[in-house]
């Protein structure tokens, strides 16, 4: 799931990535653009209110991103609530974000 919001500054967008609890996980990291595609740098917490798995952002508003979320450091899933998806060079599809 993804939440969009007006950031605190003009020009940004607070943009809230969750994954719903039943994803079985050690760690999951939000991996994409904004990034540099780092694989550590964006872990994601267990919400103390519905278990999910979560983090937000704020991002400059009126650009595309492309991410997905990396489970375990091994399993690349994408976010099925995305505004749209794109081929990557490993054969498989990346998340598109529009902010």
């Amino acid at each position: 799931m993804i939440i969009k919001r007006d950031g605190p500054k003009p020009g940004t967008v607070l943009v809230t990535f969750k994954l719903p609890a039943t994803v079985w996980a050690e760690t999951v990291h939000l991996v994409g653009d904004f990034n540099d595609w780092n694989r550590h740098s964006h872990p994601l917490v267990r919400s103390n209110v519905d278990d999910t798995w979560e983090i937000t952002l704020e991002l400059e508003k009126g650009k595309v991103y492309q991410f997905r979320y990396l489970i375990n450091g091994n399993q690349w899933q994408n976010d099925w609530n995305a505004d749209r998806y794109v081929p990557n060079p490993f054969g498989g599809d990346n998340s598109v974000l529009e902010t």
